[in-house]
């Protein structure tokens, strides 16, 4: 019986981030379609999408191997446990031992790199295109999350994220140059891993700018849905994300009640909808860059975690 409840709690962790993954991106969209004065689409309009492409029929190319059909499989469960690892709304669950940041870049790392090789798999040019510039960006991208990793993990004394959220929910964090540093640098890899303005237009399929969808043009069918929901988990992810590490307060803890949960769930909604309302925000008041532009844009989220990180060696107290 005592395995019971925290087995649940777990699995309304993995159950909630799953499904509120659609709404997350309808939100976005949403916002964004106000912001320029026009109506946009309903916010269950995603979750209609999924259905839809669930429903019909995958269309291959002949060439197609085996990898192509696993791969959106692999990358959906990927992302998923990923997203899952990270304390939402509450702390020290059942498979908290797990939910280390460094797992969670290598299972990113993994779903990032089958994405990129079922791109390459049918040998069209959209598909090279977009797997080069999706390898290029995580050159830097991942170096520098790293870097985010581990000045946390030297303030924090670990890489486990309920102990980071315990951490920077304690009143002997203060204001240091450091955690402002990882914040903006989370916030950049976070753009360019969701393929989000500056870096990438989700809502734009021209062969010249694409990045992401360069990657899954030849998918349909229920391969397509589960792409689809993979990336709108990893938003979800990265949301989740921010909001343990910089925004921990209100999360639940070992041991709290049904009524604590229950305002922790609330909580973390509330996040989740100023997050989104903001990412939508911030895509209508900024311009798309240059491809060849993007290094330089993840060369900042890089120097600032690098610079972080330093400063944590001079002194503790930055």
């Amino acid at each position: 019986m005592d395995l019971i409840a925290p087995l649940m709690v777990q699995g309304l962790q993995m159950a909630l981030v799953l499904a509120l993954a659609p709404a997350l991106t309808g939100l976005t969209r949403i916002v964004k379609a106000r912001l320029v004065g026009r109506r946009g689409p309903p916010l269950l309009q995603p979750y209609r999408d999924l259905i839809r492409l669930a429903r019909k029929d995958v269309v291959l190319a002949d060439n197609a191997s085996w990898l192509f059909r696993v791969i959106p499989y692999m990358v959906f469960a990927a992302t998923w446990v990923a997203a899952a690892l990270v304390p939402t709304f509450a702390k020290g669950l059942h498979f908290s031992w797990s939910a280390d940041l460094i797992a969670i870049v290598a299972l990113l790392g993994s779903a990032r790199f089958f994405q990129a090789l079922a791109g390459m798999d049918v040998g069209t040019a959209f598909g090279g295109i977009g797997s080069s510039r999706e390898m290029m960006f995580a050159a830097l991208a991942e170096p520098a999350m790293l870097l985010m990793v581990f000045s946390l993990a030297l303030s924090a004394g670990s890489t486990q994220l309920s102990t980071v959220a315990e951490f920077m929910g304690g009143s002997a964090v203060g204001l240091r140059v450091s955690i402002a540093m990882g914040l903006i640098a989370l916030v950049i890899v976070a753009l360019a891993e969701n393929a989000r303005v500056p870096v990438d237009n989700p809502a734009t399929h021209l062969e010249l700018t694409m990045v992401h969808e360069a990657m899954v043009l030849e998918y349909s069918g229920r391969h397509l849905a589960m792409i689809e929901l993979a990336a709108s988990l990893k938003l979800v992810l990265y949301m989740s994300l921010i909001a343990c590490i910089f925004l921990p307060w209100g999360i639940a803890g070992e041991g709290d009640g049904v009524i604590a949960h229950g305002a922790a769930i609330m909580l973390y909604l509330a996040k989740l909808v100023v997050g989104g309302a903001a990412l939508g925000f911030f895509e209508t008041s900024i311009a798309k860059m240059r491809v060849f532009r993007v290094p330089d844009f993840l060369g900042v989220a890089l120097m600032l975690s690098l610079l972080g990180t330093l400063l944590l060696f001079v002194s503790r107290s930055l």
